[in-house]
């Protein structure tokens, strides 16, 4: 990648607001993930050796691979010194992750990882997926459910016909409600306001 130099400035600002939304508790408990999920050695500590760990993809693939039982989304899993391949593979991990069921908003940007840019967006992808993993219960999730937490589940309600046109008649309190309502002690618009001041 191009060499861009120190940021000035309001770049400088920015870039450190986004870093100080990384959080080194939370890089513990993915890299604990990851370990025990893929069987990787683990990174060095701090937000750099997390960074070089994740950049060429194959950790990301072996991740993505393991949450499925067949069916393997990445067919082949390839290291590579070229820059352009290893933005390539997590690319092709970032697929797989919204097949999974990771939503577009969870998501990080290629050049979040690769030039760390924004490790707390990669961070908050892998807590989604996570959270995923724990929830759909299909056996391949490894590791501590407490890790991550469960995602609603959908509770669809039947009500019978009878029980609709019931419904139709009740007027919920949304619609608001005139009981209690009075213009006891209203003055007339446009009088003026008494005072008594008593002595």
């Amino acid at each position: 990648m191009a060499y861009r130099g120190p940021a000035y400035g309001l770049s400088r600002e920015v870039q450190s607001k986004i870093d100080k939304k990384y959080d080194p508790e939370l890089e513990e408990r993915l890299v604990k993930w990851i370990v025990k999920q893929c069987g990787v050695s683990e990174p060095e500590p701090g937000k750099a050796g997390f960074q070089n760990w994740l950049k060429d993809g194959c950790v990301l693939g072996e991740l993505i691979n393991s949450l499925y039982a067949s069916n393997k989304p990445l067919k082949t899993i390839k290291g590579s010194t070229m820059a352009f391949k290893q933005m390539e593979q997590i690319a092709v991990f970032l697929k797989a992750a919204e097949d999974y069921g990771v939503t577009k908003t969870d998501m990080f940007q290629t050049v979040d990882l690769f030039e760390g840019k924004d490790l707390a967006a990669v961070q908050r992808t892998l807590m989604a997926l996570g959270s995923l993993a724990v929830t759909k219960e299909n056996g391949c999730y490894k590791g501590d459910p407490s890790w991550f937490h469960k995602k609603a589940q959908e509770n669809r309600r039947e009500f019978s016909d009878e029980q609709l046109s019931e419904g139709k008649n009740v007027i919920g309190l949304q619609m608001g409600t005139n009981k209690g309502a009075s213009q006891a002690g209203m003055t007339g618009y446009g009088l003026p306001r008494q005072i008594i001041n008593n002595p």
